[in-house]
């Protein structure tokens, strides 16, 4: 029938809208379910995948509640444990940074020397395209991901290029806002403290066990080592030169001995060239006296 779909159509939103009518009556409606009351009237909203009714929230004064991995622009943290940077300027992320919107300045001593940790530390925010590829390549997990996603300004610049003290949050904020990914860091870098610190105690063993075994050892006086060594090389020179002798021996025996006629030709030809010299000597005298 013509205009059913129609029907159809204006049923499904009529429905709707008496649900949202109805949910609207309770005490905490479905879209307020496990929300967070800020007062005068603003909340953060969890808005679950099975929520009822009004999904429209009322931005800014309700905001919704981000997952942990969301990401906007990086932060620096700053480890309270330790009270320091955990940055060490070691400008990785200003490399692998796609639009290169992060420059780094590294700090020096009183003597020039270049130290591991960042003077002056910058980041294009109107630049940034949230890629987290600096989080990802940081090897001292100095660089994360905020989710403040407020950030309009009047003036492009300098409001939007971010400096060291804008960037800077403390451990406690970036646990609070990853808490799951902050744990599963927090896991292996305890593991691999405790790998590190059995390496080391078993090395301290070692060097312990080889220092007793060496101790334990007797110590011969030292005329008896000079005495050893003295002959020690006595008797490896005359192993060299029995060797030697040995070669020369057999060489000797496995040379065939030559005949008597081979002596006497070689003889002969041996008086020959003797003879020709002195000829050629002869002739080159007559020639100079000429």
């Amino acid at each position: 029938m013509f205009g059913t779909g129609l029907l159809k159509g204006l049923g499904v939103t009529l429905k709707h809208t008496l649900e949202t009518f109805a949910d609207d009556r309770n005490k905490v409606p479905d879209r307020y379910r496990d929300s967070i009351e800020l007062g005068h009237g603003r909340r953060i909203i969890n808005q679950p995948i099975d929520q009822e009714g009004l999904l429209t929230i009322q931005y800014p004064e309700e905001k919704r509640q981000l997952p942990e991995r969301f990401r906007y622009i990086p932060m620096l943290i700053w480890d309270s444990e330790k009270n320091e940077d955990r940055c060490t300027a070691c400008g990785i992320c200003a490399k692998v940074c796609p639009p290169m919107c992060i420059w780094i300045v590294r700090d020096a001593d009183a003597n020039g020397k270049p130290i591991t940790r960042p003077a002056e530390f910058y980041i294009d925010a109107a630049v940034c395209m949230s890629c987290s590829f600096c989080v990802e390549f940081c090897p001292f997990d100095a660089i994360k991901m905020n989710h403040d996603y407020e950030l309009a300004v009047f003036d492009r610049y300098p409001q939007l290029v971010y400096d060291m003290e804008e960037l800077t949050v403390p451990l406690e904020y970036y646990a609070a806002l990853w808490p799951a990914q902050y744990s599963a860091e927090e896991e292996k870098r305890r593991k691999d403290e405790e790998e590190k610190k059995a390496q080391e105690e078993a090395k301290a063993k070692a060097a312990a066990a080889k220092a007793a075994a060496a101790a334990a050892a007797p110590a011969a006086p030292a005329g008896e080592r000079k005495a050893t060594s003295a002959e020690e090389l006595k008797r490896k020179a005359q192993e060299r030169a029995a060797a030697k002798a040995a070669a020369a021996s057999g060489d000797g025996e496995s040379a065939p001995a030559a005949s008597d006629g081979e002596a006497d030709a070689k003889k002969a030809r041996m008086e020959e060239l003797k003879r020709k010299a002195q000829e050629r000597a002869r002739q080159r005298k007559a020639e100079a006296g000429e």
